[in-house]
Formats: C-alpha cells, structure tokens, sequence
C-alpha cells in the first residue's frame, strides 16, 4: 500500500526529470554544450609594441580592437549566469601563449580575438569571422561566425565567409593555434577593413566602435542561450544553424582554384552617350562569387573592386548572370575584360571585347569617369552558364549586335563626313569675302590717292598763279 501511495510521486519525479533539460543539453541546433554557467574570454588583439594595423589614419589598430573589447566585456556582462574575461586591459605585450594559457586558468569554454583588417592593396572590403580547421571546433566556430556575420550583414557591411586558413604547422593563426592546442575553440572577429572607403565609414568614431562590441555581445549570448534580467532579453531557445559536427563545414576550407567560368556577351552600345552593356556570366562550384572588376584598356588597369550582384556568402548565392553598364570616355575604343573574384580572393577573367569603333560624343562628357551598374535581377534557369542553348543564343546575339555597333559606327563615320565637308565650305566662304574685303578696300585706297594727288597739282597750280 505504501508502495502504491508512492507511485504519483514516483511518477512526478521522473517526469520532471525527463522533461527538464539537464545542465549539460544544448538547445536545438547548439552543437556545443557547456555546464550552463559559460565562461567568454575576449582577447583585444595586438597590445604594447604591436600596433596591428595603422591604415585607418585614426588610430592603431590596437587601441581600436580594446574599445570593442571593453564594449564587449560591458555589455555581456549584464547576461546571467556568465563569467566574462578580458586577456589585457591596458595597452601591453601579450604573447600568444600568454592569452591561450590566461584562457585555460579559468576554464574558458570560448576565447574571441577583436581585430580590424587591412588589404596589401587596399582594395578589400567587408567582414570575415577565422576559425579552427577541425571539428568540432570548426563547428562550433561556424556557429557563432553565422551570428557575428549576419549582424554585420545587416548593418550594410559585405560579408567575406567564415574561413579557416592552414599553416606550417597546422593553424595558420597563432592565437587559434594556441587555444586549439589547450582544447579551447576560438575564433578572430575581424569586423571590417579600416583602409577601403566602403568600411571606413563603420569604424571611424569611437561610437561606432563601441556599437561593434555590444553588437557581438549580442551573437554571443545567441550563440550560448544566454537570457539577461537587465536587458529583459532570452535567446535559451534561440535556434543556430543546423550543422552536423561529423566534419569542419566544406564553405570554410580554404579554396585556392579560381573561378570555373567568367564570361562577358556584347548587349549594346550608345555612341551618343558613350555606354556599353554587357551580360556577364559566371559560377564558382567551389565557393561563392564574392566581388568584380572591370577594364576597358584591354587590363591594363582596373576599376576597383565591386560586390558581386546577389552575393551572400553564409548560403553560398549569387547571381550567376547580370547586366554590366559602362561609360566610356569620349575618343576612347574601349577592350572590355570583367574579373570574377570567390570569397577566398582568386580571380578568373573573362573573354575580352573590343570595340569596333572609337566612341565620340559630347565634349562636356569627356570628363566624366567611367561609371557601371549591375543588374541584380536573378536570371532564370535559361540563362545560366554551361546551358549549351544559351551558349549558341548568346553568340547569335553577340554577332547580331556587332552588325549593329558597325552601322552605328558607319553612320557615324558619315556624319563625321559631312560634318568635314560643311566645315570646308564654311571657310573658302570666308577666304572669298575677306578677298572681296581686300579687293574692295584697296580700290577705295587708290581712289583716295589719286584724289589727294589732283587737290595737290590744283593747289600748286593756284599758288604759281597768285606769285605771278
């Protein structure tokens, strides 16, 4: 009987407990689990006599990466149930090792290095998120570059990819490298690049430097579930991505082959206002098209880099075809090249155009430089590249519009005729009345003259008179 009596109570209890999630679950989608109290270690990169980068012409990179780091701390700090650590708070030397081995001391479940970026060039834009090349840390590291990236997306910012990069001995980053080895999982937040002009404009105020930590506070706690009484916020149910942490994720893998296809197709061609348009065509089936460029001067020199039209690099889509319009400076025949880039920076070119004829047009127009615009409207399954159909169509299409640009180019070589021709028959028009001029002015010249020398003899004639 007593037994019976205990069985609601039994029965409660192991339905609590099958239903409570213990302490070391994750929530659906979270690969990696933690004891529920994670511990975040926010390492602000370079320090003492390592500047980082100084392209900005602000600040060293190194005092930018501790604003962003102590927005950080700050703003994450305000989440329960949560240990926040900082590698360094002032400016000094911190080696590699140093920051790996602070994480390990207080069992850190994720250390996160802030950094800004900068091109050899200075023609890189956007953001990108370095992780670890093996699962789960891999994993774990793509979870959490989902967050940061998507939140930088959507700040107007072009995302790079979330992307591992192999070395002499095995992690290419030595702050992964060192935390790996400890069995941390980390991950470099390089938020944006400070010398191009389309990022520079994200990081130039300390605001906007502090805007970029609190932000990434944010991702973090998506990332781990956190729920904050202050802020009056709870992500314990937020969903992550869904990925199998069997293997790194193949996007992050760094993709040393170029692009499998680039390819322009004549479209048209205004010699009155000095346009070209191109359909451009290209595909990557490694990695997703991440920026173009383009050269009218057969490659001598390019445009700087453009965001490839449609590209978001977290699902791996692009516009494999869009319209590519050009202004051409007046007395130019542009070659047309188009340069398709991946987000691992390798390039593919396209076939070249030439122009059959040289543009004139307005002389208030030379000024003005070239200019393009990229059509972002997706191109049905008819357009894409590798459809042999559409090869042909394309270059019935191409021949058609080159029998066009030729009568174009005729007529305008016609006009230009006439043009000459008016222009001759304008001048021997003045030489013949500046003829007439001289003909006539001499002759009132010699009338003038020849009267002057009458009224002279008459003069003297009256003069021998009177002496007489």
């Amino acid at each position: 009987m007593k037994f019976c009596k205990a069985i609601p109570g039994i029965l409660a209890i192991f339905l609590i407990s099958f239903l409570m999630p213990g302490v070391n679950a994750s929530a659906a989608g979270r690969l990696q689990s933690t004891d529920g109290n994670p511990v975040i270690v926010i390492d602000p990169g370079h320090g003492g006599e390592n500047l980082g980068t100084q392209e900005g012409g602000i600040w060293d990179e190194k005092y930018m990466n501790m604003v962003t780091a102590q927005a950080l701390y700050d703003e994450l700090s305000l989440y329960d149930n949560v240990e926040v650590y900082l590698t360094r708070t002032d400016d000094r030397d911190v080696s590699f090792q140093e920051r790996a081995a602070f994480a390990q001391s207080v069992n850190a479940d994720f250390l996160f290095s802030i950094h800004y970026n900068a091109s050899e060039n200075h023609d890189l834009f956007g953001s990108e998120v370095w992780v670890p090349l093996s699962a789960p840390f891999n994993n774990y590291g793509y979870q959490i570059g989902c967050e940061l990236l998507t939140d930088m997306q959507d700040r107007g910012l072009l995302v790079r990819g979330i992307k591992t990069r192999r070395g002499d001995r095995g992690e290419y980053y030595a702050i992964i490298r060192e935390t790996v080895a400890l069995d941390i999982p980390a991950a470099i937040i390089e938020h944006c690049h400070v010398d191009e002009d389309r990022d520079r404009g994200y990081c130039d105020s300390e605001e906007d430097l502090i805007q970029f930590g609190k932000n990434d506070a944010t991702a973090i706690a998506k990332y781990f579930g956190l729920k904050s009484s202050v802020l009056n916020v709870d992500y314990s149910d937020y969903q992550l991505v869904d990925i199998s942490d069997s293997a790194p994720i193949a996007s992050t893998l760094r993709d040393e082959t170029p692009p499998d296809v680039c390819r322009i197709e004549f479209s048209e061609a205004d010699y009155d206002t000095g346009y070209l348009s191109f359909t451009v065509s290209a595909a990557d089936y490694d990695s997703p098209l991440l920026y173009y460029t383009y050269s009218i001067d057969g490659g001598q020199t390019y445009s700087e880099r453009k965001a490839w039209p449609g590209s978001d690099v977290l699902t791996g889509k692009y516009e494999d075809t869009f319209t590519l319009s050009l202004a051409v400076p007046s007395g130019t025949k542009p070659s047309v090249i188009v340069r398709a880039y991946n987000m691992f920076d390798p390039y593919t070119e396209s076939n070249r155009y030439d122009s059959p004829e040289i543009f004139y047009y307005n002389e208030t127009s030379e000024s003005e430089e070239p200019e393009e615009s990229g059509d972002n409207t997706p191109a049905g399954d008819e357009n894409k590249s590798g459809d042999s159909d559409t090869g042909k169509d394309a270059a019935n299409s191409a021949s058609d519009a080159s029998e066009s640009v030729a009568v174009s180019g005729s007529a305008v070589a016609a006009e230009k005729q006439i043009s000459f021709v008016t222009f001759l028959e304008i001048c021997l028009v003045i030489v013949i009345l500046l003829f007439i001029i001289l003909l006539v002015s001499q002759g009132i010249a010699y009338h003038n003259r020849k009267k002057r020398r009458l009224q002279s003899r008459k003069d003297a004639g009256e003069s021998r008179n009177q002496h007489r």
